[in-house]
């Protein structure tokens, strides 16, 4: 059974960070004058927060999901064996880009556009193809994550059945939508794809923050 942690993010301290229990914490923060410190319910949220400012967050309450304790521990912890891939659309069809990150760190692993034209259901299409691609060459073991059903079909149909029409606009993400599908005939893999659980988790570690 997954037990329910807190996790610190110390932004000012001897070792700034984001750490799992009280007591690493404490290391990072006893006899640093001025210290900035505080603790989250979840590691989504925690980084986040290490993103960005103490100011944004000292004095706030905690950010909390909105279901019971019986279904946080049915659900569990996320994987941190993993990557995590997301888009961002202004607008639908409109400005598109997507990246793959690191979903214990945080850290940007590859990205995309942004393209003059596309749909957030296409780039969470690319960046699932784009993340099985980029394990596969690396030979990792490493499960992916995404928060988009449309595009895990896809994938599983080794199809982009968008009703975006090709226009010179938006010509050269076709190019790498043909790309994608033809990478996916050719190809096998054995990287499970794994549904994030927002209301468990907060967003997605790979989310833009536009929302």
């Amino acid at each position: 059974m997954a037990k329910k942690g807190k996790f610190y993010v110390v932004w000012k301290g001897k070792k700034p960070g984001i750490y799992d229990s009280w007591k690493t914490c404490k290391a990072a923060i006893t006899g640093y004058a001025g210290a900035e410190y505080k603790s989250f319910e979840s590691f989504t949220i925690a980084q986040k927060a290490f993103n960005g400012n103490y100011d944004d967050y000292k004095g706030k309450k905690k950010e909390t999901s909105s279901l019971s304790k019986e279904e946080l521990l049915k659900i569990g912890l996320p994987n941190y064996h993993s990557i995590s891939v997301d888009a961002a659309s202004s607008g639908n069809p409109g400005v598109m880009e997507y990246q793959g990150v690191d979903t214990k760190t945080g850290k940007k692993l590859f990205k995309q556009g942004p393209f003059p034209q596309g749909t957030n259901n296409i780039g969470e299409f690319l960046g699932l193809v784009h993340g099985l691609a980029y394990l596969k060459e690396r030979n990792s073991d490493r499960i992916i994550y995404t928060d988009s059903r449309t595009a895990m079909s896809w994938v599983r149909k080794k199809n982009c059945n968008t009703k975006l029409a090709e226009s010179a606009k938006n010509k050269d993400l076709f190019v790498l939508i043909r790309r994608a599908v033809e990478w996916l005939k050719n190809n096998t893999y054995n990287t499970p794809i794994v549904k994030w659980e927002t209301k468990a988790w907060g967003e997605i570690p790979a989310d833009f923050g536009r929302k």
